[in-house]
């Protein structure tokens, strides 16, 4: 199994937490297009599977692709690659972007997966984390794409400053009222480098409060357990048969190949990732150069993120697995470390298989580095 995930690196506006690649100028939207395509064509060879089971769009914003980028773009991954029949084809959208004749060309392009970038149903909060859509479209887009698209997942931010439970359990009711499958739902992180630790800086917003954010997240997985949502991974939640399959792949340590400015892949060994520049990507694909850079990992670096992406979903880490694929020695490091855990409570050992347990939910990220074996 692989994945395929194309960066479109053009938003309207910048959200002030957003760290990942983007321009707010779509001058060179159509030469990009084009410089996708053809890095399809130079790199379609790198994956030792022949088979695309999940393609990905991300941003950025790819829901300011039009009908004509669509087309190009699906032309060139079906002439390049072999796609499964149940491919599934996610493309992350912004309410405002999302008309009735949008979502009929998504559809029609082959998309059958959404990802709406809501955030919040509440206007201050779209107004302080400056969200190109209003708390209206928020709602209205959502209703909107469950007449084309069954399978929908929408995000949501918690831990934003001055949130009250309150004001984040109302977010949930209304999420729970539009029947959704899907919930994708993330801490309010402080990126270096961004408008809003700018802000925090200044004292023009007050800084995120981790007790809040705890709470907050303990209201949210208590509330969707309750209704029938289950918790696969820290930040994603699905009823039954709507995992995302990109993202399950991506925790799996399955291969996938990143197209497109600062857009990384992996082949189960080494790392790629591709400029985060706009005009140096294009100038590049244009004399038929790849504009990457690359690490091969050693057996310690991939046994660590083994235990970083599998220790954050239900599944756990397979002890069998880990002796199989990193051998004994590392096998018996994982055990002694996982000791000192599970007498704090925060991980469990169940037949052969490591659990974060509910104290330690929040706690994941610390726990798997913990952990990690230090060369």
């Amino acid at each position: 199994m692989s994945s395929l995930y194309i960066h479109i690196p053009f938003c309207k506006q910048a959200c002030h937490y957003c760290d990942f690649h983007f321009s707010t100028s779509i001058k060179k939207k159509s030469e990009l297009v084009e410089m996708l395509c053809k890095e399809m064509q130079l790199r379609k060879d790198e994956l030792s599977s022949n088979k695309i089971e999940t393609i990905y769009f991300g941003g950025g914003t790819p829901s300011l692709l039009s009908s004509e980028d669509l087309k190009h773009i699906f032309e060139a991954i079906n002439f390049n690659f072999k796609i499964a029949e149940d491919a599934e084809v996610t493309l992350e959208a912004n309410p405002d972007d999302l008309s009735e004749e949008k979502l009929q060309i998504f559809k029609d392009a082959g998309i059958n997966r959404l990802s709406i970038g809501v955030q919040s149903f509440f206007e201050e909060d779209l107004q302080m984390m400056n969200r190109a859509h209003n708390a209206t479209e928020a709602l209205g887009s959502i209703k909107m794409a469950k007449k084309y698209f069954d399978n929908i997942s929408i995000d949501l931010i918690y831990g934003i400053p001055e949130m009250s439970n309150e004001r984040w359990k109302k977010n949930i009711e209304i999420a729970l009222e539009l029947g959704l499958p899907h919930f994708s739902c993330y801490a309010l992180t402080i990126e270096p480098n961004t408008a809003l630790k700018k802000m925090i800086e200044k004292g023009k917003i007050k800084p995120v409060d981790d007790d809040a954010a705890r709470a907050h997240f303990d209201i949210l997985t208590t509330t969707l357990k309750a209704h029938g949502y289950i918790q696969y991974e820290f930040s994603n939640y699905g009823k039954e048969g709507y995992f995302s399959r990109n993202n399950t792949a991506y925790w799996f340590g399955k291969q996938y190949l990143g197209i497109g400015p600062s857009a990384h892949s992996f082949d189960g060994s080494r790392r790629k990732w591709n400029v985060s520049n706009n005009t140096k990507y294009i100038k590049s694909l244009e004399k038929g150069e790849l504009p990457f850079e690359e690490e091969v990992l050693s057996e310690a670096d991939r046994y660590n993120e083994y235990v970083m992406t599998r220790l954050r979903t239900m599944w756990g880490i397979d002890l069998a697995e880990v002796k199989e694929q990193f051998g004994e020695k590392f096998k018996e490091h994982l055990l002694a470390e996982a000791l000192k855990e599970i007498k704090l409570g925060i991980l469990e050992k169940e037949g052969e298989r490591l659990l974060i347990t509910t104290k330690g939910k929040f706690l994941s990220d610390g726990i798997a580095s913990n952990l990690f074996f230090l060369n």
